[in-house]
């Protein structure tokens, strides 16, 4: 009885035993779901690859978008302040000046100027 049992019984190949299928293992973990056909651990290893290619690219993406909107929302407080700026100053009552000289060259700023007549 020193035979190896590799093809002992009949149907078995000669050989170390195979893991049966659905059992937990490394060899389970790259078998394809119940239904699909087997692929070779090369294209798994190329699907994998460009899974995280794919994922570095989104990443990228993310991050190039991203930058935009920091740029765009810099761009924004900038003129919202500027803004600011202009509502806060036609908001303020016009200071007069000191001195009747100072007063009546407010006062004539604000006459229209004369029509031309034709």
């Amino acid at each position: 009885m020193a035979a190896p049992l590799g093809g002992m019984f009949s149907g078995q190949p000669p050989g170390p035993p195979q893991p049966a299928p659905g059992l937990p293992g490394q060899a389970s973990l790259l078998q394809a779901a119940p239904g699909a056909p087997r692929t070779s651990s090369s294209t798994l290893v190329d699907e994998l690859e460009s899974s995280f290619e794919d994922v570095s690219e989104l990443r990228n993406e993310l991050q190039r978008k991203d930058a935009l909107v920091q740029k765009h929302l810099t761009k924004l407080r900038h003129w919202q302040q500027v803004l600011e700026d202009i509502n806060v100053q036609h908001k303020k009552p016009a200071e007069v000046p000191q001195g009747s000289l100072a007063y009546l060259e407010q006062a004539s700023a604000n006459i229209p100027a004369p029509m031309k007549q034709t």
